[in-house]
């Protein structure tokens, strides 16, 4: 058996999947701001589960990450500063794990799904803040595995600003007063498509994906806006610039436990039980 651990600004989810990749059990728990209470609810968590006996782990962090010594440097929302998660978590699982930005294991997983159709998927997480990661022939792109497109200044309202500043779930919050899954209007997606369709073309520009998958919150709503982002994107055509393909993740919720999945098995071989 396997143990994903994905952790997030408010909720932790612990999965344990089998050797074909089929989840057998979850456990959530509210993400404490401590961390060290974090580990405890984590020990607790797992002391509870049905199975006690792993082949190796995987840990999703948001933030920035030292994959080499297998220490969290930032976790975004969480006031955490350079833990030794990798090895705290190893005495609590009792096995051999790994570390991985959460985007980039979501990443992982979606592009998995397509890998008979697209070699270079590039994968965008559009939810409270904005995320991303490369794939090319099915493995993370280690020159970008840092790559923060969340964070790229762009012109908006005559202004720089991060991209997530005024594209994520977040902004449209601040911007109409309600989530993604409130709006109706046609208009309100249409500023919203816009004001996506200017980050995406400058990394379709940079990175040449062969598709794109959108996924997080707002991406669950992309037939709602699909529309008017690929009229604003071709709006962007050109000789030189090829426009991918837009589809939606297949799994929004649980893409990054699938992502672990698949980065245990390219690290430690398929589960013997």
């Amino acid at each position: 058996m396997y143990i994903a651990i994905d952790i997030g600004g408010t909720k932790t989810l612990v999965a344990v999947i089998d050797g074909k990749g089929k989840i057998i059990e979850e456990q959530k728990f509210p993400t404490p701001k401590s961390y060290d209470d974090f580990i405890k609810e984590l020990s607790g968590t797992v002391a509870k589960l049905s199975t006690n006996e792993f082949r190796a782990f995987c840990v999703a962090a948001p933030g920035k990450l030292d994959r080499k010594h297998g220490i969290g440097i930032a976790f975004g929302n969480l006031p955490w500063e350079k833990v030794h998660i990798q090895e705290d978590l190893e005495h609590i699982v009792d096995a051999p794990g790994i570390i991985e930005n959460d985007a980039k294991l979501a990443a992982l997983a979606e592009a998995h799904a397509l890998k008979k159709k697209y070699n270079k998927v590039l994968y965008v997480t559009i939810s409270t803040g904005i995320g991303g990661g490369l794939i090319i022939d099915g493995i993370i792109d280690h020159d970008f595995e840092d790559i923060e497109i969340g964070q790229l200044l762009l012109e908006h309202n005559g202004r720089l600003k991060r991209w997530e500043d005024f594209a994520s779930g977040r902004a449209i919050v601040e911007h109409f007063g309600k989530r993604a899954s409130e709006i109706t209007e046609k208009q309100d997606w249409y500023i919203i498509s816009r004001n996506i369709a200017i980050g995406l073309i400058d990394i379709i520009a940079t990175l040449t994906p062969d598709v794109i998958i959108i996924g997080g919150g707002v991406g669950t709503h992309l037939e709602k806006f699909k529309p008017q982002l690929d009229e604003r994107l071709k709006a962007y055509d050109n000789p030189m610039i090829n426009i991918p393909p837009i589809v939606q993740a297949q799994h929004p919720e649980e893409a990054v436990i699938y992502g672990c999945y698949q980065l245990i098995k390219q690290h430690y071989g398929k589960a013997s039980k």
